[in-house]
């Protein structure tokens, strides 16, 4: 049998065409796959509802079915008998310290700390056993006197405990000191502050030197200057022999020993 003749088209007429291979094929099925496989996600996607992307809604759902069994079992509800006894709310009873007991219980714990610091300078007073200022005025160790060697005898007795009444190392108040240290270069002064600024002979502050005394409060205390706006004392009960600024305008310069 023989394969009719198709007529042969012109030479102009023809067409440029891929021939079909089991490549190309392949290709073009796989492509289809994944078009379809794609459209399908998209689809499914699209059709499941927004509660199932949710990670709680179940225990959510849960949750509130059991707090519905709560309330329906009625368990916040508490059955109290009729006749059951009411605590009855009472006050403590106690009472408050007033401003005046305040002040009293103040006043007397000042006086008990006066009283046991006195004692406890009635004690260092008649244990000490050392030379007083007369002893000195009998054998005075610095025969000649000298303002700067003044200063240095008075800066032994720095941190010695204030002790009214008191000119001994065992304790000084303000005169007392000054007596005890002048005592010791042949110098007699009365014990009294007011009566050291009398006697001695008033100086300039200009012409202060160190070894001068400082009379302060109109006499009402004395120290020694050491130069630079500064001198030693005895203050104040509860305070020692310190070295410190003139700590007021109202002051004057005496000198002895001329």
């Amino acid at each position: 049998m023989t394969r009719a003749m198709e007529p042969r088209r012109p030479a102009g007429d023809l067409k440029k065409t891929t021939p079909v291979t089991a490549k190309s094929t392949r290709k073009g099925v796989a492509k289809n796959v994944a078009v379809m496989t794609l459209a399908t996600g998209l689809v499914a996607t699209l059709a499941l509802p927004a509660y199932a992307f949710s990670t709680t809604t179940t225990a959510n759902a849960e949750s509130d079915a059991a707090a519905a069994e709560f309330r329906e079992s009625n368990s916040q509800n508490v059955i109290v008998p009729a006749d059951a006894a009411a605590n009855v709310a009472t006050r403590d009873n106690f009472t408050a310290t007033t401003p005046e007991e305040l002040a009293a219980a103040r006043a007397a714990e000042q006086a008990r700390q006066i009283a046991a610091q006195r004692e406890q300078q009635r004690t260092q007073l008649a244990s000490y056993s050392g030379p007083g200022a007369s002893d000195f005025l009998a054998n005075p160790p610095y025969p000649s006197f000298d303002g700067n060697q003044v200063v240095n005898v008075a800066r032994q007795y720095l941190g010695v405990p204030y002790v009214y009444g008191g000119a001994t190392p065992a304790g000084f108040d303000c005169s007392g000191l000054t007596m005890y240290v002048y005592a010791q270069f042949g110098i007699s002064l009365p014990h009294s502050s007011a009566r050291q600024g009398a006697n001695g002979t008033k100086i300039a502050p200009a012409d202060a030197l160190p070894g001068d005394l400082v009379i302060t409060d109109g006499g009402g205390h004395v120290g020694i200057y050491t130069g630079n706006g500064n001198f030693i004392d005895a203050p104040m009960p509860g305070r020692v022999v310190n070295e410190r600024p003139i700590y007021t305008s109202n002051h004057y310069f005496v000198r002895y020993g001329i």
